[in-house]
């Protein structure tokens, strides 16, 4: 049985879309379909499908009527699916897929046309990532601007949750399709995820072939809906229901996304991920997210590297945008060993206050994709010499006797704005401790002294930027002077003045 998800809010009961072949006879899964992208090579991509137990699927790539390659499987008793690897392939296309269903005398036939092999990438979060190209800035000229990138496809999952993992999709409001003004602004908060379809343009704009975006998200949603039951048991989450909070607006029971939403595209071989989550868990769960997210990211991983026969790299690249709490594992930067392969991009610097939407929902998504495909194309791509994170120091120097705490930054430094209250630092004095703004002294290409004569007691941490809302719109105190990319927030321990960067804010 098929039924609906989330209407208004209500939950409704849900099966998996097929269990039997009696339910489906011969199909693709859903989401092979016309115009669909394919992951490239070095890795295989995966077709797969339902059939009658016993049958033999013989799988056929061709191009201008020429056979590229063919693959033969049978179709799995009790499970009745079957599935194939394709070899490797370059990028370009189109190609046309045909299955080809025999048992005994019984001969059934499946095609998809206009299918590339490019870079796919999986878009997945909250309201940020959900808000279409319509409801951001320039939306008119960007909603116009799809000739160029007839070879950049886009699906949109159906908004959908399971109590139990599904095995396939339930539904898709958005079809493999090139782009179109039409569907790149389909109302608000539906799709397709401005996001997810300028980041690939951006790498579209680099890269010169096929890239399929795949978007998967919902509006105020929290991180454990997103998450397999194993993740969550490994940090320890507190079983309960739904969440009682002014963040959560959208389904919030344990996993049913993860179930309905991702775990269906599991089989599908991926280049990577982009993650847009977290404003739903900074009152909920919030102390736990330095666990959960990398949880989620390991958890991710495995799945898709296994359900892909191996295809999907285990160790894709993950890039997310920033929102602070407790994002990088409580490293304050990324990669690092709880997360690697991992990209951020700081958006702290995009506040929107006039937003129709909410000034939780800024409208400049285009500087937001385009710090993300600077972070994928240095780590996902391996482009050297490219400058894909603002600056972040590397030693702190407490210089005593000058009253003065010395930052040395591994990149240079442009310092925007002096802002005597975006710095501060954890003075202790009798066993309390308390935030003291300490402004800028001097500061040169490298290096930044801040003035801590205000601290009479002993100076244990230095924080940057550590409010919900730090700045105006790209107007924060400190870029790397070339790329506009703004300094993330940090908070670094200093004993003896060793730095030792932490994402938790001092009690």
């Amino acid at each position: 049985m098929v039924a609906l998800g989330f209407v208004l809010g209500l939950l409704l009961p849900l099966m998996p879309r097929a269990h039997t072949s009696a339910d489906v006879g011969f199909r693709f899964a859903s989401y092979v379909d016309d115009h669909m992208v394919l992951q490239k090579e070095p890795a295989g991509a995966v077709i797969w499908g339902y059939g009658i137990s016993g049958a033999t699927v013989t799988v056929t790539l061709c191009q201008d009527q020429e056979t590229i390659m063919k693959k033969v499987t049978q179709v799995k008793a009790h499970f009745n699916r079957w599935m194939v690897v394709l070899d490797p392939l370059k990028p370009g296309g189109p190609y046309e897929v045909m299955a080809q269903q025999t048992l005994g005398r019984m001969n059934l036939t499946l095609r998809v046309h206009d299918v590339l092999f490019g870079d796919v990438w999986l878009c997945s979060g909250q309201s940020n990532m959900q808000m279409t190209v319509s409801q951001i800035f320039n939306a008119t000229s960007e909603l116009s601007n799809t000739a160029a990138y007839q070879s950049v496809h886009i699906l949109s999952v159906s908004l959908v949750q399971a109590e139990e993992e599904l095995e396939d999709l339930a539904g898709v409001d958005l079809p493999w399709s090139k782009p179109t003004s039409e569907n790149l602004g389909h109302g608000n908060f539906e799709y397709m995820s401005a996001v997810c379809w300028l980041f690939g343009r951006y790498l579209y704009d680099t890269l010169q072939y096929p890239i399929g975006l795949i978007s998967s998200s919902w509006s105020g949603t929290p991180i454990e809906a997103w998450s397999s039951g194993r993740s969550l048991k490994a940090c320890g989450v507190p079983q309960q229901g739904f969440i009682i909070s002014d963040s959560v607006s959208g389904p919030s029971e344990h996993s049913v996304l993860w179930n309905a939403m991702i775990h269906p595209l599991h089989n599908m071989t991926l280049k990577g991920v982009i993650w847009y989550q977290g404003e739903s868990n900074v009152n909920f769960n919030r102390d736990l997210y330095n666990c959960t997210f990398p949880a989620l990211i390991e958890d991710w991983r495995q799945t898709f590297h296994s359900g892909s026969q191996g295809q999907t790299d285990r160790l894709f690249p993950f890039g997310f945008v920033q929102i602070r709490w407790h994002q990088t594992a409580d490293f304050g930067h990324v990669p690092n060993l709880r997360m690697p392969n991992t990209f951020m991009a700081v958006a702290m610097d995009l506040c929107d206050r006039n937003s129709p939407f909410g000034s939780i929902h800024p409208r400049d998504k285009q500087t937001v994709a385009y710090r993300l495909h600077l972070g994928a194309r240095a780590v996902a791509y391996g482009e050297k010499m490219l400058t894909f994170e603002g600056p972040l120091p590397k030693k702190i120097e407490l210089l005593a006797h000058k009253g003065l705490l010395n930052l040395l930054y591994s990149q240079q430094i442009l310092v925007q704005r002096q802002d005597d209250k975006i710095f501060e630092v954890s003075c202790c004095r009798d066993h309390q401790c308390k935030w003291l703004p300490v402004p800028m002294n001097t500061f040169s290409t490298q290096t930044l002294a801040l003035n801590i004569s205000s601290c009479d007691g002993a100076l244990i941490a230095l924080r940057y930027a550590w409010t919900t809302w730090p700045c105006e719109y790209k107007q924060c105190s400190l870029y790397h002077p070339s790329s506009t990319l703004p300094a993330p927030p940090f908070t670094a321990f200093i004993a003896n003045q060793m730095l030792g960067y932490h994402s938790k804010a001092a009690k």
